[in-house]
């Protein structure tokens, strides 16, 4: 009997799957658990829109995360922060800071574990970094920081 996985099941498949499995194991575990649908013309018909539906989505984010890059690539953010004797900070510059100054100058909504510090920020200077826009897209920035 054909199915379709609503759920993750060991052994069969993953959500989504369209499974060939024994008739006992279909109707006497899999569709009374809910496990499981049976793969109906309209079912299926179903599947193929949903998978479309999420690869169009996948595709935008793509399409926005590239444009993101474009735009943010070499280009730098500048923070202003006290700093001591010998140019050392008082405190650090963290990604929450970088975010929200690109947020700024760019208006683009980046989330603060995108940001990729090679090092703590702890004195006056220009640091790289990176920011991860999606899976295999990054864009490198500068952020200067100097005292106020």
């Amino acid at each position: 009997m054909k199915v379709i996985l609503l759920s993750d099941v060991r052994g069969s498949g993953k959500k989504g799957d369209l499974v060939n499995v024994s008739d006992g194991y279909a109707r006497n575990f899999l569709l009374p658990k809910n496990l499981a649908k049976e793969a109906t013309p309209g079912a299926l018909n179903e599947l193929e829109n949903a998978k479309k539906a999420i690869q169009h989505k996948v595709d935008e984010e793509i399409k926005k995360a590239k444009n993101d890059a474009e735009i943010l690539n070499g280009k730098s953010v500048k923070l202003v922060a006290k700093a001591g004797e010998g140019g050392r900070l008082f405190g650090s510059i963290t990604a929450k800071e970088i975010v929200a100054e690109i947020k700024k100058n760019y208006n683009i909504l980046i989330d603060k574990r995108k940001i990729s510090l090679k090092n703590e920020i702890k004195s006056l200077g220009t640091y790289e970094f990176d920011v991860k826009l999606y899976n295999g897209i990054t864009a490198k920035m500068k952020v200067l920081v100097d005292e106020n």
